[in-house]
């Protein structure tokens, strides 16, 4: 994987959920978010995972949420919020689940107690955070992929970042395999788990709709 990272910094992830999803499915590959936290976590001090995901109100059962319990259990920071139903101009009704000002206010606050950040996102709207981070002194690497079509990050918050990680390229030590896809049913029922358990595998992050 490309980018400098140095041992005895300290790092944190910060994962626009619907975003890496929806950069993942355009490069054809499941995420397996235990090796995703394995791979960082031998980079540097790694200090906190978060992960931003919108819910649907008023959802009897929602299919992301066997991932979002999972990643709760399992190292991840969840940040959730409902999502907001409105009707558009031409009468159509639309579901709005933006994170990015959550997103942003975590990054402001950890600053000061990180030396790098790690931001899985491609949304030009972050360039503007990535250069205030930056002038705290911290280094800043975006993780999408210019290897879509289109390319899935914003021309603009690749120049900012100190490093871009290409995802095609992290893709073989992320990617769940094609037997474990096939294994295990694409859909599973709510985790009772108790905090702490290590369960098996993380459910296919396929459950997930982009927000």
């Amino acid at each position: 994987m490309k980018g400098n990272f140095y041992e005895n910094e300290r790092v944190a992830l910060f994962i626009d959920g619907a975003n890496l999803y929806s950069a993942a499915r355009a490069l054809g590959f499941d995420i397996d978010y235990r090796r995703l936290l394995k791979v960082f976590r031998e980079k540097g001090r790694l200090v906190r995972a978060y992960y931003y995901t919108a819910l649907v109100e008023d959802q009897e059962y929602s299919p992301i949420r066997p991932l979002i319990d999972w990643l709760d259990y399992n190292g991840y920071t969840m940040v959730t919020k409902p999502t907001k139903e409105f009707t558009d101009a031409m009468g159509r009704r639309k579901i709005k689940g933006n994170m990015d000002i959550e997103l942003a206010i975590d990054v402001l606050e950890m600053a000061e107690h990180l030396d790098h950040v790690i931001l899985f996102s491609g949304d030009g709207d972050f360039r503007r955070l990535v250069e205030a981070v930056q002038r705290r002194g911290l280094r800043v690497s975006v993780v999408s992929t210019i290897k879509s079509a289109p390319p899935m990050v914003a021309d603009e918050l690749r120049r900012q970042a100190d490093d871009f990680v290409e995802l095609a390229e992290l893709a073989p030590l992320i990617a769940r395999s094609p037997s474990e896809r096939t294994a295990r049913p694409a859909v599973a029922a709510p985790l009772n788990g108790r905090e702490g358990d290590d369960l098996d595998d993380a459910p296919s992050e396929a459950l997930m709709r982009s927000a």
